[in-house]
């Protein structure tokens, strides 16, 4: 093995996190916020939801109504939620938060903060966001925007890793987010896995052990909880559980030693939170349970087994998954389980009193519901939440988006650029280039970093193209030199897949770019060119543009093996990469 690859491991394996009995200080400051925590708050704290609004004392009608709809008439923004309901956790989307401007973001955390710490028993609030990176990512520029995983895992280097989470954890921090939704830890083993793909960093347990691992401990040296995520693990099967149910068919033995090893790695790292999924494994539970709500997973392997004592969360409780489960159901079997936090459940103020019945009633103890708000708070003690969980507009400017940070991401991103077949690269000057192909903001932005490198560019988006529009890219693609066509997820989509081969079958040169997973090309093996850049992001795209015009050498390896399209071979092996 690797030096690179060992220290980080080793690192991560020496620098677990001090279970709540033994943080000197933090217990006893634990236990005294919650000897005058009533049931009603202490039942709160477990849930995480959203809110509307740019600002935490919003007035815009829209938003108003919007958070009326969601939690009744008397909560109109986040201060009104955070004063009615002692919620544990806000999680930010950019469709109920717009999270564009920084110093916004901060406000809007400062605001929900001011409010949680109102009152005679002050509890910080947790506030979350997805910023994985890559596809899946909250905040864009003038944040620095990480490249996803895959494209971290196509450097193989833990470090890269680690300066990916460490930059995007300070920056939110910064920004007053004290927990990031990431990283995920998921090995993609399923070449069609629509939940994971580009998000996982491969399909190798070891690399993403340490992958994640370093992710850990970047995102949380910079004060940011790290969230490893999907327990026990997504990377077998083809349905993404927001839209229905998933179910994995391994056995427990393929479980253990191929989906559970980067959360062993994530647990030794500190990992302050684990998502537990709403998969279906029936080798785990066969009850047929998904996981979130399972005991014997959730309690038996990811508590007893793992000996993880950190914060539990469910992944989204409205998700496709759960639609046939009754909603009191839902509550009470996730708490059942084990789970600490319940996120975003579709009727919040009914589900608070569902779990308040349940321990007067005597089906749940307030013991278990103690257990869940000590972690809890322990984490956001740990975090410093409570001797301060503020920001500061100089604070925001002086970290979001430096010139360092974003140098940090660009250079980790060229470190990721993968080609796996070549005969047109690089693209020589004065060629005429056509960018056709997915995505609209993803071509436009390809087509202006190559018309900066003095190239002649035209750009002809068409996504997933009719029979006309891929015509017209034939007919453009003649008109140049030299055609590049970008993917994603063409091995879903059959007019992208129709689109290269027309545009093969011109003689012309023809370079395919896939910018989600790699997968793309099984069904063109014989694109003359392909390279893979795994996501979208700025930092990609420009790296990717770099590679095909010779400013910068490709030196990614596939973090992933190809198979042919109809899985029966291997068309290309964990870690093929080209130079030239």
């Amino acid at each position: 093995m690797h030096r690179w690859l060992v220290i980080p491991v080793l690192l991560a394996a020496t620098t677990t996190a001090l279970p709540a009995s033994a943080a000197p200080g933090v217990d006893t400051q634990v236990r005294a916020v919650m000897a005058h925590m009533s049931l009603t708050d202490k039942v709160e704290q477990m849930f995480v939801s959203y809110v509307y609004g740019t600002s935490a004392t919003v007035t815009d009608p829209a938003d108003v109504a919007n958070n009326q709809a969601l939690y009744g008439t008397s909560v109109t923004n986040g201060a009104d939620l955070l004063a009615q309901y002692h919620l544990g956790g806000i999680i930010y989307f950019s469709w109920a938060n717009g999270l564009t401007d920084p110093q916004a973001i901060g406000a809007l955390s400062n605001g929900l903060q001011q409010a949680a710490m109102a009152g005679a028993n002050p509890i910080p609030v947790q506030i979350s966001t997805d910023q994985e990176g890559g596809i899946v990512n909250r905040i864009g520029a003038p944040a620095a925007v990480s490249p996803g995983n895959l494209a971290i895992g196509a450097t193989f280097n833990p470090t890269d890793a680690y300066r990916a989470a460490s930059v995007s954890g300070t920056e939110l921090r910064a920004m007053g987010i004290n927990m990031d939704d990431a990283p995920v830890v998921d090995v993609n083993t399923n070449p069609q896995n629509s939940a994971d793909g580009p998000r996982s960093f491969g399909d190798r347990p070891a690399m993403v052990s340490a992958l994640g691992a370093a992710a850990v401990l970047g995102y949380q040296r910079a004060g940011v909880a790290a969230q490893a995520k999907h327990f026990p693990g997504l990377g077998d099967t083809t349905v993404n559980t927001d839209n229905g149910v998933a179910i994995t068919n391994e056995t427990r033995a393929q479980i253990m030693a191929t989906d559970v090893p980067p959360f062993r790695a994530a647990i030794a790292a500190g990992a302050k939170s684990i998502m537990a999924a709403h998969i279906v494994a029936p080798a785990l539970d066969p009850s047929g349970l998904p996981a979130s709500l399972s005991k014997p997973i959730v309690t038996g392997l990811l508590r007893n087994t793992l000996h993880y004592n950190g914060v539990v969360i469910t992944d989204a409780l409205g998700a496709g998954a759960l639609a046939n489960i009754p909603e009191d159901q839902i509550i009470l079997d996730a708490i059942n389980a084990g789970d600490d936090e319940l996120l975003m459940p579709a009727h919040l103020p009914a589900d608070i009193q569902t779990v308040l019945a349940a321990v007067r009633a005597g089906t749940i103890s307030e013991a278990r519901i103690d257990q869940s708000v000590q972690r809890i708070l322990t984490m956001k003690a740990q975090l410093g939440l409570f001797a301060n969980p503020y920001t500061t507009a100089d604070r925001i400017t002086a970290t979001v988006g430096t010139p360092a940070h974003r140098q940090t991401m660009a250079d980790i991103a060229q470190h990721s650029i993968t080609l796996v077949h070549n005969r047109s690269l690089p693209i020589a000057a004065g060629a005429h280039v056509l960018v056709t192909g997915w995505g609209v903001g993803t071509t436009q932005t390809l087509t202006n970093d190559l018309a900066a490198t003095g190239r002649p560019v035209q750009r002809l988006w068409t996504g997933s193209p009719n029979q006309a529009t891929i015509d017209a890219a034939v007919a453009a693609a003649r008109a140049n030199d030299v055609t590049v066509v970008t993917t994603g997820n063409a091995w879903a989509d059959p007019t992208q897949q129709n689109l290269v081969a027309a545009l093969l079958a011109t003689g012309k040169p023809v370079v395919v770019a896939s910018v989600e997973g790699p997968y793309d090309v099984s069904y063109f093996p014989t694109a003359p060119t392909y390279v893979a850049a795994y996501d979208f992001q700025p930092a990609s795209l420009r790296a990717l543009a770099n590679t095909l015009v010779g400013a910068a050498r490709p030196t990614g390896h596939l973090p992933v093996t190809i198979p042919t399209a109809d899985g029966s071979a291997t068309l290309y092996r964990y870690g093929t990469g080209l130079s030239y």
